[in-house]
């Protein structure tokens, strides 16, 4: 979850510092840092050694439905 939000928050910062018109080569660098860090955090996230015993039947642990899926 690291990669995540440091990646969201820079690129966030980055989208303020574009509509605040800093200097070009600030924006610039700052999105190849946003790009190389969104690669980074999707292989993190891809090659994460996570379980689960969930199924699509489950469907959404935070609104389970009363009965199956059609």
């Amino acid at each position: 979850m690291f990669w995540v939000v440091a990646t969201t928050l820079v690129l966030i910062s980055l989208t303020i510092m574009a509509t605040m018109n800093f200097p070009f080569n600030w924006v610039f660098y700052i999105t190849v840092i946003g790009q190389i860090m969104l690669v980074y955090m999707v292989f993190k996230v891809l090659t994460d050694n996570y379980t689960t015993d969930k199924t699509f039947k489950d469907f959404y642990e935070d609104y389970p439905l009363s009965g199956e899926i059609n």
